[in-house]
């Protein structure tokens, strides 16, 4: 009876462990497969950030033809061009004409600026931002002044040096999300002499705090420009400001001194530096380089001649694009508007452009070489080569460079040369990714600091995480899809000659990879978006059936309303080129005349009726204007099954 104890015993710890190791191995496996799940989560969102940023650089090209080869343009389109050369040319009144005339007024009871500025002021602002007060406008426009004014005496590269007890912090993208900036500020300190730190620029954009964000970015640098140091993002650019949120914050927080806001930002933009350099070893810039980044030529480029880096510098001479004449005090008239002339010359070369923007949007890739980055339409991919090859010219060890979320905040990559350091957590959704920022001294290897600035996000379980972050991508794929699919229809009805409605999983992924251009696994999507079959076929029009556009005229063909919908965004931003005074009214002629130009340089065939026939109906009042912004609402995507809340993440696009 002993011995029978003492072996059952014995057997129980044998037991316990299997026990455990199946438990081990099965949860091992269910993480997998939900880190699996979030890759292709974040894939998806990547895949469409990346898309909207080629559609931007597409409507750049647009603006730049047009300034081009304007004198060539009818007389309707002259309004956009005009419009155009206004907002990059024109020079800035004097700084009396824009703070002096904007007044605070004594019921005011937001945070007050004293100038000199000093640290008191940077805890005053922080403060009121914490609890969501505005700055007024008058201190918004002084501290941006204020700013150029300093920044105008800086190098393109800002040179700082380390001591092994004197660290550098350096933190990536943070996008208007000024919870992220707050924690930063809580964990490792205010900006101080004895804490100094670099912003590697996209300080804006996508968030709803960006001028936030700015302002105490730019108040720090004040208080402290030796300790705190700024580079420029590929989103300190006006032209991206239109598309990603940041003009209509600006707009709807500062609805009388917006645009003058604007106006100066411009400016300011234009004097950030490019890069900074540690100890003469670590080179710390936005995007990245290519196999013909030059950094003698980009210290001595005059870089407050790019107000934009998305429009290439016009061939402007006398001959071809412009007839240029002169009144008797040098003006150059065009259209009844005076520009001054040196304004047009004042640009870069073509080179020095490629170089910018190679430095402001480029990103490593783990193959060797130097090719165009087609997935963001600018800049460039280089490889581990290309790195070793840049650092071993200059003499460098390490680039830092920020541009790209990253799931752990950070990454590190071509053997160690290249570190990615991304703020901005949650970034595409709650859960989706931490942020991180970089400590380093002299001599000493970067330690990394991550962190969730939402606490919901890190109170959640993964899977719970995951289900969101799945359900969020799959959702802004759909749209995505609905607005191409008379497209999508006609490729899939053409490899379904059987007429079944049917078609095999790889005939389906490459008809789907054909026209929307995403670079997504599609066949590992497929159970997310589609019906199959127990053969394996996909019932292709099931992929529109839990979504669809409504739209408010019936008898508008529905290939013209994805049309509309797909480039929505682009033609916001010509409108609002076009309407100065952000009335957000716009003649039908106007429309008409924007329309017939973007259509033709988009290559879009659309019948010209249609779009008059929608256009017409929103001019409720029949004085022959329409609100744009009203017009765009006559079309929306419904999500018919939606089964979960509207997902939320604090990087929506500002949306008043």
């Amino acid at each position: 009876m002993g011995c029978g104890t003492s072996s059952l015993r014995n057997e129980q710890p044998e037991k316990v462990v299997k026990a455990a190791l199946v438990i081990q191995n099965w949860y091992r496996g269910y993480r997998a497969r939900l880190m699996a799940r979030q890759h292709y989560a974040l894939a998806i969102f990547q895949s469409i950030e990346y898309a909207d940023e080629q559609s931007q650089m597409q409507l750049s090209n647009f603006f730049s033809f047009m300034l081009e080869h304007y004198k060539h343009a009818r007389k309707e389109d002259l309004v956009l061009v005009n419009r155009l050369r206004e907002t990059n040319l024109q020079d800035l009144k004097d700084r009396q004409s824009y703070v002096d005339l904007v007044e605070v007024p004594k019921s005011y009871d937001g945070p007050r600026l004293q100038f000199p500025l000093t640290f008191t002021d940077i805890d005053v602002l922080l403060e009121a931002f914490r609890q969501q007060q505005v700055l007024h406008a008058h201190y918004v426009l002084e501290v941006l002044f204020e700013t150029k004014k300093i920044l105008r005496k800086m190098p393109n590269f800002t040179h700082v040096t380390t001591s092994p007890s004197k660290e550098i912090t350096i933190c990536g993208d943070l996008h208007g999300s000024l919870e992220d900036l707050l924690l930063i500020f809580y964990k490792n300190g205010l900006p101080s002499e004895n804490n100094s730190y670099i912003f590697n620029g996209d300080f804006v954009d996508r968030g709803r705090n960006s001028i936030e964000i700015l302002m105490v970015l730019f108040v720090s640098f004040l208080v402290y420009p030796s300790d705190l140091h700024l580079n420029r993002g590929n989103h300190e650019d006006f032209m991206m400001n239109l598309r990603y949120g940041f003009t209509q914050e600006v707009l709807y927080k500062y609805k009388l001194h917006g645009k003058q806001i604007l106006k100066v930002l411009e400016e300011v933009y234009t004097w950030l530096p490019i890069g900074t350099i540690i100890d003469d070893e670590i080179l710390i810039i936005h995007g990245g380089i290519s196999e013909s980044t030059d950094l003698n030529l980009l210290h001595r480029l005059e870089r407050n001649k790019m107000k934009t880096v998305l429009m290439p510098p016009m061939s402007v001479n006398r001959d071809q694009a412009v007839d240029l004449k002169k009144d008797k005090a040098g003006k150059i008239m065009t259209s009844g508007k005076a520009t001054s002339s040196n304004s047009l010359s004042e640009q870069l070369s073509k080179h020095e452009w490629e170089q910018v923007i190679d430095l402001l949007w480029s990103d490593p890739r783990s193959k060797d070489g130097c090719y165009p980055n087609t997935s963001r339409g600018g800049g460039c991919f280089f490889g581990p080569d290309v790195t070793a090859k840049f650092l071993s010219k200059y003499h460098l060890k390490t680039i830092i460079r920020s541009h790209e979320c990253k799931p752990d905040g950070y990454d590190i990559c071509h053997d160690g040369k290249v570190i990615t350091v991304f703020s901005a957590s949650d970034y595409y959704e709650e859960g989706s990714n931490r942020g991180a920022y970089i400590r380093l001294a002299h001599d000493m290897s970067p330690r990394f600091f991550q962190y969730r600035a939402t606490s919901a996000s890190c109170l959640s379980p993964l899977y719970q995480r995951v289900e969101v972050m799945e359900y969020s991508a799959i959702r802004i794929l759909k749209e995505r899809i609905i607005a191409r699919k008379t497209d999508l229809i006609r490729a899939f009805q053409l490899r379904d000659h059987s007429r079944s409605g049917k078609i095999s999983v790889a005939q389906w992924a490459f008809s789907m990879e054909n026209i929307l251009e995403l670079n997504l696994p599609w066949r590992t999507l497929s159970p997310h978006l589609v019906n199959i079959d127990s053969d394996g076929n996909v019932d292709y029009m099931s992929i529109f059936q839990d979504v669809h556009i409504v739209k408010s005229l019936e008898t508008v063909k529905s290939a013209v309303i994805e049309t509309l919908y797909r480039y929505r965004s682009d033609l916001k931003i010509i409108f609002n080129i076009i309407d100065s005074d952000h009335s957000g009214m716009i003649s039908i002629e106007e429309f008409r005349a924007m329309w017939k130009l973007f259509s033709s340089h988009y290559n879009v065939c659309i019948d010209t009726t249609q779009i008059d026939e929608l256009a017409h109906t929103m001019d409720l009042n029949r004085d022959g204007s329409i609100d744009f912004n009203e017009f765009l609402k006559t079309f929306y995507i419904v999500h018919k099954y939606d089964k979960l809340k509207t997902p939320h993440t604090k990087f929506a696009k500002f949306a008043p």
